[in-house]
């Protein structure tokens, strides 16, 4: 069952320290199934509980997981290449659908806001001792969670959707975790939960988000959190609508220990009214972005949650990084106070691309989703074929290996480089490089 290793001790921590070593070495590498743990105490002459302690102290540190019948086995290691790396370099005269930036021309000029915002911090330069969250930004960001009937909570800042995601899910879990996540699902949160020693749980979705009969089969498997996009769902574009969001809530009415974290990353370039699921559980948390609307350069996003979940993310952020930076706070403040984007108008245009491409596709035989934001996502028999083949056409796709688990193949194309002649030619070549499909069978 190991090989040559040979598991040593006679304590708990010295039985879990010979684990690490051989994993530390590669002697015992990833996948590798361990001792069942009556087979491991007689060998080495101690009590059952004694390996059952030093299985359990591998489990909290992310060394091994445990799958029920098929015993214990090494954790598989973070990828050390994101699926971020999984993309498709578009060479000169290519077009680049696979990046998944939002389109220049729709974001707002920065130059006068920082030239503003820089003479207010002359007259008062933020100082140690402040508090972390700006007064006009967490006030402004209130407002709207409370218009769009967000949960009450406190208001803390983020550098982007992602760090508040992984600021959550470390308050509440431990190693070998189980977290329920879409798929397909925005590929940093199926990287981040991996890194963080925690098991992603495959999730389906459909054009209105998370099946809630998959979401109750998850948490009933023991799942102890759940990530969920609100709207723009990447690489989808799924968007809870008002009946999904009851069914939702529904089956987690019956899980209410489950830690609930939301990511309304569209906000602002999508005008569906949101139907959030904040307050749902006990232990919740909502993440809302600016880079999408603003741009992915101002790094910050907005959190609110329970009290005992921010708390724990304030304490956990004073001994990390301290606070995100006031001036970045007091940008996005000015530009939400401006009205510098307008959702309505930025949602119509991605939808004009993005409509268009799926009705294109359609009439070429190819099944698209797309209801929200500015992705459309394209099921595929051979992704790495259509890959291929529309890179030899002149356009870059994203690779659904980025973005899925255990669902069928795929490809992502966002639509913001484009224009309404851009529209036939590209479902032209779409329609040759992957041919049509059977829609996709969600669940």
């Amino acid at each position: 069952m190991l090989g040559e290793y040979r598991i040593a001790g006679r304590r708990a921590s010295d039985i879990a320290a010979s684990v690490e070593s051989g994993v530390g070495s590669g002697e015992l590498e990833p996948g590798q199934v361990l001792p069942p743990m009556r087979e491991l105490a007689e060998e080495l002459g101690v009590n059952p509980n004694t390996v059952a302690a030093a299985y359990r102290i591998l489990r909290e540190r992310g060394v091994i997981e445990t799958a029920g019948r098929r015993g214990s086995r090494v954790r598989p290691r973070p990828a050390s290449t994101a699926r971020d790396a999984l993309r498709v370099e578009a060479p000169e005269g290519v077009r680049d659908l696979g990046a998944g930036n939002p389109d220049p021309a729709l974001l707002p000029a920065l130059g006068p806001v920082f030239a503003a915002v820089a003479a207010e911090y002359d007259r008062a330069p933020g100082m140690y001792g402040q508090s972390p969250v700006d007064a006009e930004f967490a006030a402004l960001a209130r407002a709207a969670l409370d218009a769009d009937g967000v949960a009450v909570g406190p208001v803390l800042a983020a550098s982007g959707s992602l760090d508040a995601i992984e600021r959550v899910l470390a308050a509440h879990l431990r190693p070998g975790d189980a977290v329920a996540v879409e798929d397909p699902g925005w590929g940093s949160v199926l990287d981040l939960v991996p890194a963080l020693g925690l098991r992603p749980v495959p999730v389906a979705v459909d054009d209105e988000g998370p099946l809630p009969d998959a979401v109750d089969g998850a948490l009933r498997a023991g799942a102890r959190a759940l990530v969920v996009t609100d709207r723009a769902q990447n690489p989808t574009g799924a968007a809870i609508g008002a009946g999904r969001a009851v069914e939702l809530r529904a089956v987690l009415a019956g899980h209410r220990g489950v830690l609930l974290v939301e990511d309304d990353h569209g906000h602002g370039i999508v005008d569906l009214p949101l139907h959030p699921l904040s307050g749902a559980t006990d232990r919740w948390a909502f993440v809302r972005s600016v880079a999408k609307a603003y741009g992915p350069d101002l790094r910050v996003a907005l959190l609110t949650g329970d009290a005992v979940t921010l708390d724990r993310v304030a304490g956990r952020q004073r001994l990390g990084p301290g606070w995100v930076s006031r001036l970045l706070q007091r940008t996005v403040a000015h530009l939400w106070r401006s009205g510098a984007v307008e959702p309505a108008e930025v949602a119509r245009a991605y939808a004009v691309r993005r409509d268009g491409l799926v009705r294109a596709l359609a009439e070429r035989g190819v099944r698209a989703h797309g209801r929200s934001g500015m992705n459309v996502w394209v099921p595929v028999p051979d992704e790495t074929g259509a890959v291929a083949r529309l890179l030899h056409s002149g356009w870059a796709v994203a690779p659904g290996a980025r973005f899925r688990m255990a669902t069928p193949q795929g490809i992502r194309l966002t639509v913001s480089s484009l224009a309404e002649a851009d529209l036939g030619p590209l479902a032209d070549a779409v329609a040759a490089a992957v041919g049509p499909v059977e829609p996709l069978s969600y669940g």
